[in-house]
């Protein structure tokens, strides 16, 4: 009886953990997607919205494993719905032939790192994009300005530093001169969190990168598919950044953007990151990192 008894509590006390364990863990999420009013959406709502737009921008934490995870996902659903296009502010538009010529097979993994300025993260972060680019027959287009033209801005306080590239150069830039605005919410809290060591140069150096990824993306972009640009959140937060080139030059398409936020709850969405997109990936903020 005593045995029976001892088998029975343990039988009980088992299925408590199992239950306990259950509940702990629906209390875990790794992240939740919002819409921009800081409604929870599904990604399947997410994704019939994307499918409906022209150009999506997806801003991402260059060294968050959530947002190239949903990135690659992203792709993946969108390539069996629409005809995709994708570009990246990883890779700079003087090194769109080496690129071309690994999607072509021309060049295998280690010519690409010889030829093109590639990011430390690059085999971890991004060649999983750029290789489902390169099986399925996808255009991949770096969209962002050489870096040392935009440190030139900066160094040489604004866009008369551009005038001194030649013929070859300039076609790797938007075409100048460009809007300006410095008002833009965005541009301004550039100045904000430098506390104090920001400049109007770096402003524009900030904007001559914008500029540039827009108009390479509305140069490569294609009636009837959808272009899926990545890009880090600052240059697409709140609709402004690259969105805000991209609506200049050409109002008539439609657009969506998404971000990437990180906080110790993400079972509602802070006020802070309200409308920062059309759709805010919240990130639990233990995430490891990439790098």
């Amino acid at each position: 009886m005593l045995k029976m008894k001892s088998s029975l509590v343990l039988i009980c006390f088992s299925f408590f953990l199992l239950f306990s364990g259950s509940l702990w863990g629906q209390k875990k999420a790794a992240y939740i997607i919002y819409n921009k009013k800081g409604k929870k959406v599904s990604y399947k709502k997410m994704l019939r919205t994307l499918k409906k737009n022209d150009i999506i921008l997806f801003g991402e934490f260059h060294n968050n494993p959530i947002s190239h995870w949903l990135e690659l996902e992203v792709v993946k659903d969108l390539h069996e719905i629409n005809p995709i296009i994708l570009g990246a502010e990883m890779i700079e538009t003087d090194n769109q032939t080496a690129l071309d010529d690994y999607l072509n097979s021309n060049i295998d993994a280690v010519g690409l790192d010889t030829l093109a300025r590639l990011w430390p993260n690059y085999k971890t972060d991004y060649a999983p994009l750029v290789d489902f680019a390169k099986d399925q027959k996808v255009k991949f287009i770096g969209t962002n300005i050489p870096r040392r033209f935009a440190s030139a801005v900066y160094r040489k306080g604004g866009f008369r530093a551009l005038d001194e590239l030649s013929a070859q150069e300039l076609k790797w830039v938007a075409p100048l001169p460009i809007p300006f605005d410095p008002e833009l919410p965005q541009y301004k809290n550039i100045l904000k969190m430098m506390d104090g060591h920001g400049s109007p140069a770096l402003v524009k150096a900030q904007a001559i990168k914008d500029a540039t990824m827009a108009h390479f993306i509305l140069m490569n972009y294609q009636v009837g598919s959808t272009f899926l640009h990545f890009n880090g959140t600052y240059h697409s937060d709140f609709y402004e950044g690259i969105l805000w080139y991209l609506q200049r030059q050409n109002p008539k398409l439609q657009y969506a953007t998404i971000t990437t936020v990180a906080q110790k709850n993400v079972f509602e969405l802070s006020d802070e990151h309200s409308g920062r997109a059309d759709f805010i990936i919240c990130v639990d903020e233990d995430m490891t990192t990439t790098y």
